[in-house]
């Protein structure tokens, strides 16, 4: 069985990160979502509100895709979470080159620290590629329309988490 991990803090979750599920989905027989508690980035979310956006868009992608999608939380290594899950394959979006050269050293880090688990790399759909979860949140903060980067489910939860109407 070949199991994907993707990793990200997803502080929302947004479409961008929904494109590189989809498509990695269809690369594995089980995708686990590892959630990354990183308290250093003080998250908009708490863990579990981040983990149950995941979840309540996954529904449609496990129909879509027929792969066994799971979140997953964890903080520790990323490699020491790709042990834990079982996945030999690490999957990382990239949106421009500058998501490339902090990748590529966390590559390198990851791969010293265990060679058996490949990093498999996505380009972000063109449509996707400005999209970030911390421009999404100003974007939000300052009363900008984020509809076209989230779900509306996501959406509607942000714009509750800043206090704003929907």
């Amino acid at each position: 069985m070949r199991i994907g991990l993707y990793p990200g803090t997803f502080d929302p979750i947004t479409l961008g990160h929904i494109d590189i599920i989809r498509r990695s989905a269809t690369l594995v027989d089980r995708l686990v979502i590892g959630v990354a508690i990183n308290r250093d980035k003080g998250p908009l979310f708490p863990l579990e509100e981040r983990v149950a956006m995941i979840e309540g868009e996954m529904a449609r992608l496990i129909e879509e895709t027929g792969t066994e999608i799971v979140v997953h939380p964890f903080e520790n290594l990323l490699i020491d979470c790709a042990h834990d899950v079982g996945a030999q394959v690490i999957v990382r979006g990239l949106r421009a080159v500058a998501d490339f050269e902090y990748e590529f050293q966390m590559v390198g880090m990851n791969r010293a620290l265990d060679s058996s688990v490949e990093t498999v790399f996505l380009m972000a759909e063109a449509r996707h590629q400005a999209i970030a979860s911390k421009l999404v949140k100003e974007i939000a903060r300052l009363d900008g329309d984020v509809s076209k980067f989230v779900p509306p489910a996501v959406n509607k939860k942000l714009l509750a988490k800043l206090g704003k109407s929907v």
